[in-house]
């Protein structure tokens, strides 16, 4: 079945929440049709034109009623009729997102009082499950998941797209009359976004005519995280890559507990701010760590990093609204992001592809399961995107200022989809002084600046 049918429907749309008595109409004329065939073999399921997506998004509105009998039943036709991790990119997607809606499921009950099961019940059980479920994934797979960053950096555009661009923000706002650099990297990861960052320091001023009086600037990089092994082997990794171009390098790990740990940091004394230092903070794929129901600790956050008067603020996210409070109107969100993404694994890698494998099994196989089997009061901070233009109402709101991206920017993130990545599907477009790359006319990444 092609991928297309996932992104027939909603691909323009802004999903927007709905009471709890409405329906979409789309949405209740494919639970119609399973009702009608909710007994028939998965072949005449296909035939009657019953789309993957639409199966999804019916099992996905029986759970949200409750009706776990009948999500069960639909469930096991999505498992044997049109779901492998192995097959093409609908099969896998629906691998995933059928594994998900698992979790979400309750237990079946042993016995019943009175043959009666009350639904605060069901609900309780469904949480729970869905709950220690994620928290088991989650300290196994912690490991993979720092492996799968690496192979998710090499085999897609995305994170390398948002560090190119957020480095040449860096560049340009912060000019080589600059004798002293400070990073504020949150969750440096690996670290990979700033050796060609260094490189172009280091050019810039070994190939500048008066390089004599401009020598290459000191850097220093304050980078946050959870693992101090980790960041200490970033640390040491980025020191000997500095060390080979002869710059002046600092690294200073901190590690939180959780994010909103980091608030204690934010200030000129915590973080060793030199008057003389040019602050760039770095946020890619972060800020949507910060929100909860009422985006007060991200509001924090940004007032604090204000306070610290920083020449620019790069902020790279995804994009899509997986912060809605209904789940429906989440999953179909998360259904057609997803199929997106799996689209274009499924272009530009071989079929084969044991690297394509585990970035969608441990990578986004666990980001799916965030956002579909998690309850909204259980579902981890990390997973709450938000689309472009919520962003920009936040950012603004707090007193920030938008930096257009140049257009020498635009044509490095162009030739870094011609060189590494040449397929006519990735698209890049530059909107609201902003970049958003996608796939087939679906934006899946944003990139901006600010001060």
């Amino acid at each position: 079945m092609p991928m297309g049918s996932f992104n027939s429907h909603h691909h323009h749309q802004r999903i927007v929440p709905q009471q709890q008595h409405e329906q979409d109409p789309q949405i209740h004329s494919d639970l119609q049709q399973y009702n009608q065939y909710q007994i028939a073999q998965p072949p005449l399921l296909m035939s009657r034109g019953l789309t993957s997506r639409q199966l999804l998004i019916s099992c996905a509105e029986l759970i949200s009623q409750l009706d776990f009998s009948s999500a069960r039943r639909l469930i096991s036709i999505l498992s044997s009729s049109n779901s492998s991790p192995y097959g093409d990119s609908t099969e896998r997607l629906v691998h995933q997102f059928v594994r998900a809606l698992s979790l979400r499921l309750p237990p079946v009950p042993t016995a019943a009082v009175g043959g009666v099961v009350s639904v605060a019940a069901v609900t309780a059980s469904s949480a729970s499950t869905s709950n220690s479920l994620l928290e088991v994934e989650t300290e196994v797979e912690e490991e993979s998941l720092q492996s799968c960053y690496l192979t998710l950096n090499q085999i897609t555009p995305f994170i390398r797209f948002s560090h190119l661009t957020a480095n040449q923000a860096i560049l340009e706002a912060i000019d080589s009359s600059h004798h002293a650099i400070h990073i504020l990297d949150f969750d440096i990861k690996h670290g990979v976004q700033w050796p060609p960052l260094m490189q172009a320091l280091a050019e810039r001023s070994y190939g500048s005519s008066s390089s004599l009086h401009h020598p290459p600037p000191m850097l220093r990089i304050t980078a946050t995280g959870h693992d101090l092994t980790l960041l200490r082997r970033t640390g040491e990794r980025l020191l000997r890559f500095a060390q080979s171009l002869g710059l002046t390098f600092h690294f200073r790990p901190i590690v939180l507990l959780n994010d909103v740990a980091m608030f204690d940091y934010l200030n000129p004394t915590s973080l060793g701010l030199f008057p003389d230092e040019a602050l760039a903070v770095n946020c890619v794929l972060y800020l949507h760590r910060l929100l909860t129901d009422d985006a007060r600790d991200l509001h924090l956050f940004l007032d604090k990093i204000k306070g610290l008067s920083p020449k620019i603020v790069t902020i790279a996210e995804r994009e899509a609204n997986h912060n809605n409070p209904m789940f429906l109107n989440r999953f179909i969100e998360a259904v057609d992001h997803y199929g997106a993404v799996f689209d274009s694994l499924e272009a530009t890698l071989p079929p084969n592809s044991r690297e394509r494998l585990a970035v969608e099994q441990v990578w986004f196989g666990r980001e799916i399961a965030d956002v579909v089997a998690a309850d909204d009061d259980q579902r981890r901070r990390q997973l709450r995107h938000e689309r472009y233009e919520n962003w920009e109402m936040m950012i603004r709101r707090s007193g920030f200022s938008n930096v257009p991206l140049s257009p020498f920017a635009l044509s490095q993130a162009k030739l870094l989809l011609r060189l590494h990545y040449p397929s006519e599907g990735y698209q890049l477009h530059s909107l609201k002084d902003s970049f958003f790359l996608g796939w087939m006319n679906r934006p899946l990444f944003s990139v901006s600046s600010w001060n």
